[in-house]
This record gives structure tokens, C-alpha cells and sequence, in this order.
């Protein structure tokens, strides 16, 4: 979840905010259908309605038996081809749905159009399931004669990935009924999830009665005056508390929904499931977790004291720790001015993926103004590869902004440059799918550190960066262990309100350190992070991210003669390959301990630059 910055809350002054921002893009989704109500997106359902129907009539029953035979890699590659254009258009009317809810998810015409499309997709969805289950169960080494087929070989290394899964294939029958409960368990708790947070309304005592939007207020904690930092974490507090027994009991049910799941298909540890889906070993996300644990006394701990020393205090209050230095500057940065800083960044370092980038703000992909019920923080959704991504951004002016458009372009020019390997096998697994978001955001970093006018404004942009690592490396971590916690002990019994509160305390107590003094009401702060609820344990993949990124930038930095071409190389091949094969290249391996530790050497470089200039001030 990226950060955004808050509206003033007076009339005027959003007036002249908005103003200082520029015009500030919409995207137009009629690039995908015109309307809920469309002729297209009805003809689309209906011939996937047939279509999937056909599908299942051809294939259902026959596949290990054609797929024996003489021919059977042309059948391979034939039911292939078809399954994956099914794909391909069920995904672009569900990402449709989602990002229209996404523009505003307390209009109740695009929640029913959300939970209604959801529905129809389920039920289409049913049709195909047979098909990776029957491929799955066919020998391998007829499997492997019929990839000999060149049209089917193609498709290799979506099979390689779909057998992993043989292990904890149900029958038939069991994934069915997995399939259908998906709709009115994991989504519609989601879905009360996100309308409740939407729905939040936080006093940070701007005016009488005038109340802000939870993601408004989280961002008034970015505030140069601790006074309106300290009344919004207090209000934010007080809000999320009011809906704290629904934010209990929904983590309780989709927790125990996944122990129900993962018993049923033998996955003996709590996040086996995340990691097979990553396409990542355990020991290699065990090996992170334990570095960057290990130093937290390096990284947040002296850095969270540097800062209390900054700030003239024995400690930080937890409503400090993402304040603006008192030196920092807190001009707002208009969308035109944004947008050069990013492209110009992208380009210098590769012309390719600066025009790509450049498609966004060319076409309109881009939502970027605040808006109440819209959904919060940023992301770029890649929709499938027959359409493009789209970007949503709460766009309010400041460094931090700029830093995610920077994110979800990498993200969004990851998504196209894969887009060629088809529906299957474009998605890139969360191991790497945050390497192009960060490498982006560390382009546009050090552009702005080399061009960065002082020693003051240097010092200001390195304790920035210091901070989104903090937040992207450590305090990622940190979530992985308190979901780790809550998810283990949900197996044996129902946690409470107040439980869950001493969990998250626990675990911020280590991360965090001695310098950061844990305010009451913090207790609460876990309930709004959607990672918990939408995508169990994906929290980690930032970090993974964050520490190949550093290490992969040294390798640019030492020798940048050829990296473009590899680095564009490893961004296309999306889902195709493993990450030890595309991290070869340039000489990195993240199953070896000193991989992890290179990354976060990096932040503590960091760190120790800003000790320098501490000392010699």
C-alpha cells in the first residue's frame, strides 16, 4: 500500500490546492467497455457463456487420452489457445469490475456491478476448472512428449508451474464447491473489508463537525506540525476502535477460511501456500525474513533514534516517525512538474521504458485526484494482455507522490513489457513483480539526489529515502511476522479485539525499537491494512523487492555497459521463468544469505552517510 498526502480540509483551501496541482488525469475505462450497461460487455458474457460451455464439452474427460496419442501435442496446444483466450477476456470484464468499484466504493451501482460480475465469472470460471485439474493428472511422460510439439512447448512453462500445484490438488467435486464458496466467503468478506474503511470518517479537529476520510487522516501524520499529527493519530484511533469488533471478526473468519483451505490441501505451514504461489522456496523467504530481523538494530532502531535527536526528544510518538524533517521542504509538486521528474528519470536510464511510461500519461491510465469513496493508496492493475494496465494514484503534491507515481509506472511498464507471453504466463510472481516498481522509484531517487541544490536538501531526500526503505523492508517484515502470529494462533481458537492488539504491539515493539514510544490507541493500527485481508502474507514481497532492487542497482552502478538490455529482459519474461534464472545474468542469487544482506547494506550506507552529516553539523 503506497502513501498519499491529505487534502486541506477548508473549501478554499482545496481550491488552491487543487490549483498548485495542475490538471491532474482520470482514466477513461471505456477503453475496456463503456458502461456496466454495455452492448459489449453483454455480448462478451454471452459468448463466454457458450464458449465456455463448448470448451468443456470438447475437452472434459478426453484430455489424457488425445493428449496419448500420435497428434496429441497439437490438442495440447489447440485446448491451450483456447483455455487462455477464455482467460484472457473472463479477466479483462473481472479487472473492469474491480477498477470501476475501485473508482468509487460506496456507489452502490458499481458494488452490485462488482459482486454481480463476480458472480457470472464464478460461474463461468466452473466450466474450465476440469482443464487444469485433467492436465495435471496426465503422466508425465506423455506430457512431456506432447511439449515436444512446437506450438505446445510454447506453453511450457505455464504446465512446469501448473504441476506444482499436483500436490495439493482436491477432486473434482471439493475444488468445485472451493471455487463456488470463493464469491460469498474471501470476496464478500473483502468486500465488507473495503466498504468499511471506506466508509470512515476521522475528526483531526481541522473545523467543528468536518470529518476526513480514514486515508485523508493517515496522511495528515505527514504533517509539519505535530499538533495536527497527534490529533489525527488520536482521531484515527477512535475511528478505526468504532469498527474494531467488525475488523476482528473478519480477520478471525478469513483466517480461519484459509486453515480450512490449506488443511484440505496439506499445506503443513501457514504461508506454504503464499510461497508456492510466488513460485518461491521457503528457505529463501526465511533466509530474508531472518536478515532483515536481525537487523533491525541497525536500520530502524539507530535510524528512529537519529530522528528523536532531530526532533529535540528522548523518544518518537508514534504520529513522529513519518513526519517531514523540520527542515524539509513542503512546496507542492504540480502534476506537470511530477510527471518530468518521472519520465525524464525512466528515459536517461533506458529510452524503451521512458516511452512506455509515457503511454500512460499519453492515454488516459492514469486516476489520480483524491476523491471521497475512492479506493485508497495506489496501485497499477495490469487487466490482461489483450487491453493495458491502469494506474490509480491519490495525487496531493508531494515528494512521497511523486515516489509512487515513480512505483506504479515500474509496475505499470513491467505489465506491458510481459503483456507478449499471454494471458498464462504474463503474470509476474510477487517475487518479482515489486523489482520494476522499485527500481523505478530508486531512478527517480537518485536523479533528484544528484540534482538536490544544498547539503541540506541532500540531507532532507536521504532521510526520506531511509524512511520509505524503513517502511518498505522493515516494517513489510514486521506485518509478515504479526500475520504469521495471527494466523498460527487462529488455529486454535478465535483471537480477540484485544489480542490482536497485543500482537501488533509485540511485534512493533521489535521493529520499531527503543526510540519510538508506542502511544495508546496504536494497538488498533493493524485493522487498515488491506494486505491482511485481500492477499494473506503477500507483504513480504516488498521486501524481497526492496533488497533485489539495491543489489541489482550496485550492478548497474558498477557496470552499467549491457544492463539495460538484461534488465528489459528479465522484465518480459513475466511469469516464464524462475527467479534464479533471470537474477543469473547479472551475477546475484537470492537463495544465498549474502544476497539479503548486500540489499540492506545498502539502506545502512544510507544511514551512515546521514550519521556523518549529524556529526559534522
Amino acid at each position: 500500500m503506497r502513501k498519499i498526502a491529505i487534502l486541506p480540509h477548508d473549501n478554499a483551501d482545496r481550491i488552491a490546492a487543487a490549483k498548485r496541482l495542475g490538471d491532474l488525469p482520470e482514466w477513461n475505462l471505456a477503453d475496456l467497455y463503456a458502461g456496466p450497461d454495455s452492448p459489449e460487455l453483454a455480448a462478451d458474457l454471452e459468448r463466454l457463456q457458450s464458449e465456455s460451455v463448448a470448451f468443456e464439452a470438447d475437452y472434459k474427460g478426453t484430455l489424457a487420452e488425445a493428449l496419448a496419442k500420435p497428434d496429441g501435442g497439437a490438442v495440447l496446444a489447440a485446448s491451450l489457445k483456447r483455455y487462455e483466450a477464455l482467460e484472457d477476456t473472463m479477466g479483462k470484464i473481472g479487472s473492469y469490475a474491480g477498477l470501476l468499484y475501485a473508482t468509487d466504493t460506496t456507489n452502490p451501482v458499481y458494488a452490485k456491478n462488482y459482486g454481480d460480475l463476480s458472480d457470472k465469472l464464478t460461474a463461468l470460471a466452473a466450466h474450465l476448472l476440469f482443464f487444469a485439474l485433467e492436465l495435471n493428472r496426465i503422466d508425465d511422460a506423455v506430457m512431456a512428449a506432447a511439449l515436444r510439439d512446437p506450438a505446445a512447448a510454447h506453453y511450457a512453462p505455464f504446465i512446469a508451474d501448473l504441476r506444482k500445484e499436483r500436490p495439493h490438488q482436491l477432486s473434482d467435486d471439493l475444488e468445485r464447491l472451493f471455487l463456488d464458496k470463493a464469491v460469498s466467503s474471501r470476496t464478500g468478506w473483502s468486500r465488507l473489508f473495503d466498504e468499511t474503511i471506506a466508509a470512515i470518517r476521522v475528526d483531526t479537529g481541522e473545523g467543528e463537525g468536518d470529518k476526513v476520510t480514514l486515508e485523508e487522516a493517515l496522511n495528515t501524520l505527514l504533517d509539519a506540525d505535530e499538533a495536527k499529527r497527534r490529533k489525527a493519530a488520536e482521531g484515527i484511533s477512535e475511528a478505526l476502535k468504532g469498527s474494531g469488533r467488525t475488523f476482528a471478526l473478519i480477520t478471525n473468519t478469513l483466517a480461519k477460511d484459509k486453515e480450512v483451505s490449506d488443511r484440505w490441501r496439506g499445506f503443513a505451514d501457514v504461508a506454504d501456500s503464499r510461497h508456492l504461489a510466488n513460485r518461491v522456496e521457503a528457505p529463501v523467504v526465511d533466509a530474508l525474513v531472518s536478515a532483515v530481523r536481525e537487523a533491525y538494530p541497525r536500520l530502524s532502531h539507530r535510524y528512529y533514534a537519529m530522528k528523536a535527536r532531530w526532533f529535540g526528544k528522548d523518544k518518537l510518538d508514534t504520529w513522529d516517525r513519518n513526519a517531514p524533517l523540520p527542515e524539509a521542504d513542503d512546496r507542492t509538486i504540480a502534476w506537470p512538474e511530477a510527471r518530468e521528474m518521472v519520465l525524464s528519470s525512466y528515459s536517461d536510464f533506458s529510452p524503451r521504458l521512458g516511452e512506455l511510461a509515457a503511454r500512460f500519461f499519453d492515454n488516459a491510465w492514469i486516476d489520480a485526484p483524491v476523491r471521497a469513496g475512492k479506493a485508497p493508496g495506489a496501485f497499477s492493475h495490469p487487466v490482461v494482455p489483450s487491453a493495458h494496465p491502469y494506474v490509480l494514484l491519490n495525487y496531493q503534491g508531494r515528494t512521497r507522490d511523486v515516489m509512487t507515481l515513480a512505483h506504479e509506472l515500474g509496475h505499470g511498464v513491467h505489465q506491458i513489457l510481459a503483456a507478449p507471453n499471454g494471458a498464462l504466463m504474463a503474470p509476474t510472481p510477487l517475487t518479482l513483480a515489486e523489482t520494476a516498481s522499485v527500481f523505478g522509484e530508486m531512478l527517480t531517487f537518485r536523479r533528484l539526489l544528484d540534482e538536490a541544490p544544498d547539503a541540506r536538501t541532500r540531507r532532507v531526500m536521504l532521510a526520506a529515502k531511509v524512511e520509505d526503505m524503513i517502511n518498505t523492508v522493515v516494517r513489510q517484515i514486521a506485518f509478515y511476522t504479526f500475520e504469521r502470529r495471527v494466523h498460527t494462533e487462529r488455529r486454535e481458537g478465535e483471537l480477540t479485539l484485544e489480542r490482536l492488539g497485543e500482537i501488533w504491539l509485540d511485534v512493533q515493539v521489535e521493529s520499531l525499537g527503543p526510540a519510538v514510544r508506542l502511544n495508546e490507541g496504536y494497538d488498533i493500527f493493524w485493522s487498515y491494512i488491506p494486505h491482511f485481508i485481500n492477499s494473506p502474507f503477500y507483504v513480504y514481497a516488498y521486501a524481497f523487492g526492496d533488497c533485489l532492487v539495491n543489489s541489482l542497482y550496485g550492478v548497474y552502478e558498477a557496470n552499467p555497459a549491457g544492463f539495460e538490455d538484461k534488465y528489459i529482459a528479465l522484465l518480459a519474461a513475466g511469469g516464464t521463468r524462475h527467479h534464479s534464472e533471470l537474477l543469473a545474468p547479472f551475477g546475484l542469487d537470492a537463495r544465498e544469505p549474502a544476497f539479503w544482506q548486500k540489499g540492506l547494506e545498502v539502506i545502512e550506507g544510507l544511514i551512515d552517510e546521514l550519521a556523518a552529516a549529524e556529526a559534522a553539523s
